[in-house]
């Protein structure tokens, strides 16, 4: 298995800490997926519009049907989220 080293919210500051502020989903608590951004915080402002645009663009997909295949795909990747 793979590691990446993380900021933990506990651990960021500064502008760090202030892009992690929003993205909490418990209180101190970061989705590992956006954490891996956390050395190179830039990355993570276009993973999350790169997520948005997939998501919630314009495309001849549903809603319903866009995360049905997240969720099938996160299944096939062994992935909590």
């Amino acid at each position: 298995m793979s590691w990446i080293n993380m900021i933990s919210y506990e651990e960021s500051e500064g502008e760090l800490r202030e892009v992690f502020e929003p993205l909490q989903y418990e209180p101190g608590k970061i989705d590992h997926i956006i954490q891996i951004h956390s050395l190179i915080p830039s990355t993570m402002a276009s993973h999350l519009e790169f997520y948005r645009d997939i998501m919630f663009g314009r495309t001849d997909l549903s809603r319903k049907e866009r995360e049905l295949i997240a969720t099938v795909v996160s299944i096939y990747n062994e992935c909590h989220y």
